[in-house]
């Protein structure tokens, strides 16, 4: 950090990030400080400070009130974003000061959340009451870039993505089908292979999703291409197109047992050998997770 930068950092304080915004928010200094209980004349003050340490004019002043100059927008988002994390930093010192003893950061694929965490997790919450967990739902891939930059503690995703530089353990198992409408020509088989399917029009995940590319990548090997056309990004979003005449899919069977009765649809196994997943807990090191993590981790792998 310069030392300019160094010193603009240390004449911001929290009051005056909430009057900025507050300002921005209402566009007018006398509404901020009713809403927040200050002089106007003080509200102006350290307006006028923050903008001579920044060094630009953050806020246009007109008969009409005040309104942010391009930088001005530049740092309101960068307040906010701090005065959001401090909320968020006040809420988990709240719950640990209430009982909270642990916190676990998992960021998982929508196969892994769909089929298992749910049960898996409500168990471990009820053994572990004191633990709390934070489960967000990304794409394998950055659930690998979560895990490597620190993000999260552990990630769960699909072996198709990335995995160097970390560790892994197979979590779960799954098999892939095709998801027809009843009526389809192809319902009526007891197992297909994908390559029957690239004759028909095609209802798909996000295209960075390991299924999609998993997908792309078997139909590139027959020498066809996918005809994506729709992408959603649910499974049962997907059963909700195919359902209503604009493709066909693929997912997890276990998936379809949970989301495919939205409509009139059959799911039919696929034969060919990508189709059988694993499902794999990543750490950047298991054995230096902290203690919750770790029993996290035993908790999921005795569901093997």
């Amino acid at each position: 950090m310069k030392p300019s930068e160094r010193s603009f950092a240390r004449r911001l304080d929290l009051t005056t990030l909430q009057l900025f915004a507050a300002v921005c928010e209402h566009g007018s200094i006398g509404k901020a400080a009713d809403k927040e209980f200050i002089a106007a004349s003080a509200v102006s003050k350290r307006l006028s400070d923050l903008e001579a340490a920044a060094g630009t004019a953050l806020l246009y002043r007109h008969a009409r009130g005040v309104s942010p100059t391009p930088a001005g927008e530049s740092f309101l988002h960068h307040a906010r974003s701090v005065l959001l994390s401090l909320d968020r930093m006040q809420g988990d010192l709240g719950e640990y000061a209430e009982g909270i003893k642990g916190h676990v950061r998992i960021h998982a694929n929508i196969s892994a959340i769909v089929e298992f965490l749910p049960e898996d997790i409500g168990a471990f919450a009820k053994q572990h009451p004191q633990i709390k967990i934070d489960l967000q739902e990304h794409l394998s891939g950055d659930v690998i870039r979560a895990v490597h930059d620190g993000a999260a503690d552990m990630g769960i995703c699909n072996p198709q993505a990335d995995l160097r530089g970390l560790q892994q353990q197979k979590y779960r198992q799954d098999s892939l089908v095709a998801v027809l409408p009843r009526k389809h020509a192809l319902s009526r088989r007891k197992q297909i292979g994908f390559v029957e399917m690239l004759d028909f029009d095609h209802v798909g995940l996000h295209s960075t999703s390991a299924l999609y590319l998993a997908q792309r990548r078997a139909a590139a090997e027959v020498g066809k291409v996918l005809q994506l056309r729709i992408q959603v990004t649910s499974l049962d979003a997907m059963c909700r197109m195919i359902d209503n005449g604009l493709g066909l899919g693929v997912m997890p069977d276990r998936a379809f047992e949970l989301v495919g009765s939205v409509g009139d649809l059959i799911a039919v196994p696929l034969t060919d050998a990508w189709a059988a997943r694993d499902l794999l807990i990543v750490a950047r090191d298991f054995e230096a997770l902290p203690a919750p993590a770790r029993l996290l981790v035993e908790h999921l792998l005795s569901k093997t």
